[in-house]
């Protein structure tokens, strides 16, 4: 699939399960862009919702999703990872034949595996935007959040073509550059670019001690500003992915021990080149 758009789709009702910040900002950027003629916001947080419809990210809120998808064209789950198969087998059960189904899930593989077959009503796309930010809530949200950002879909042999067609139109314009990558092939890619270093801004916060927190400044707070994110939907993405992280972190250990050797040795050339290693890695991504 290319990211040139094909004409937009025009959904007569988009149903966004979970409108927290992610989905929040799909709902408000849809209706930015005139994309859905309803936007259904389900969950069952009533003032979660309240908020979603206050900021204008949803037109009608519900807290059962029978009543949310039952006249959906389209579905967008944007809940913890591992409440998602669920969420799709739920959607399943209640929307029109022919409803196209995708996520925003940080991890692929378990989840369209578990979805491969089944699916009656449903044509699910596995997708997941890279995008988000330091506040959670609708009350965040944001209609330009995916503006220049990308956004991974898995489709795989058994995924409907037209279906992820239609789902890359709808990344496309909102924005977003959509990249399709195998679901096993997102999960690798994305221990080492969001988990481990997720997994290392943790690690860093918890190993300074409290009596220096006074003294920590613009690198520390850089290093781990990602490690005040919820932990227990960290932990569901940690575990979810659990093979792909402890390859990245068995990686991560070596470069770390590599470092350590290099500062015990007295070796300042390795130590200044496996630095320079860091420093180029990062140059190259340019922002």
């Amino acid at each position: 699939m290319t990211n040139t758009p094909s004409p937009m789709p025009q959904w007569n009702q988009a149903t966004i399960v979970g409108v927290g910040l992610i989905g929040g900002s799909i709902g408000l950027a849809m209706r930015a862009r005139g994309l859905a003629k309803s936007i259904v916001g389900v969950g069952r947080n009533e003032a979660s919702l309240a908020d979603a419809l206050n900021v204008g990210a949803i037109d009608r809120a519900a807290t059962d999703i029978a009543d949310g998808v039952k006249e959906a064209d389209l579905v967008i789950i944007c809940s913890p990872v591992d409440k998602i198969v669920h969420l799709v087998q739920e959607v399943d059960r209640h929307c029109p034949s022919g409803t196209i189904v995708t996520d925003a899930g940080s991890t692929k593989e378990a989840i369209t595996t578990a979805l491969q077959d089944g699916l009656t009503n449903a044509r699910f796309v596995g997708g997941h935007p890279l995008a988000g930010g330091a506040k959670a809530g609708p009350k965040h949200a944001d209609a330009c959040l995916y503006v220049g950002r990308t956004v991974v879909l898995t489709p795989t042999e058994q995924t409907d073509q037209a279906a992820a067609a239609a789902v890359e139109d709808l990344w496309t314009a909102l924005g977003a550059t959509v990249v399709c990558m195998q679901p096993h092939e997102h999960d690798e890619a994305l221990a080492f670019t969001s988990h481990l270093p997720h997994w290392a801004a943790a690690a860093v916060a918890a190993t300074t001690p409290e009596q220096w927190l006074p003294l920590t400044a613009t690198g520390w707070y850089d290093t781990t500003r990602i490690a005040a994110g919820d932990a227990a939907l960290w932990r569901q993405i940690f575990t979810s992915n659990r093979g792909h992280v402890l390859k990245a972190l068995d990686k991560f250990e070596k470069v770390l021990a590599a470092l350590r050797e290099a500062l015990e040795t007295e070796d300042d050339a390795k130590l200044e080149k496996l630095l320079n290693d860091g420093k180029n890695r990062r140059d190259a991504v340019g922002n």
